[in-house]
């Protein structure tokens, strides 16, 4: 758990907010623009993401981010992984973690990064 992540966010253009709660000493409760989901940390290929369960879908769908918070933490840029190269109906986690291993190198993993700044 990375205390200096906790708070209020908002997206570079402002049309994007985020909330970060600890839900405990693992796990965050994340608010995104109306969306509840949980994060937690997961170490693929060397590579540390971020594995978010979206709380609100019925089949409560993952997703799989980078972060980096700058080093006076009032800044956070986030990316996504590319569902071109993780398909989204990729279910079970070992297919997962099968392709972010075949693709660690892949300079298309990634999605377009969303820098925000801290509220408070």
């Amino acid at each position: 758990m990375q205390e200096r992540l906790l708070g209020d966010w908002t997206s570079a253009d402002g049309k994007e907010k985020l909330k970060l709660r600890s839900l405990d000493d693992s796990i965050y409760v994340v608010y995104y623009d109306g969306d509840l989901f949980r994060a937690y940390h997961s170490d693929v290929a060397e590579t540390p993401f971020t594995t978010v369960q979206d709380l609100n879908s019925s089949d409560r769908k993952y997703a799989y981010v980078i972060w980096k918070l700058s080093d006076d933490g009032k800044n956070l840029k986030l990316r996504s992984v590319n569902d071109k190269v993780v398909p989204k109906e990729t279910k079970d986690s070992a297919s997962v973690v099968a392709l972010l291993t075949k693709n660690a190198g892949n300079p298309e993993l990634f999605g377009e990064e969303i820098e925000f700044q801290k509220e408070k």
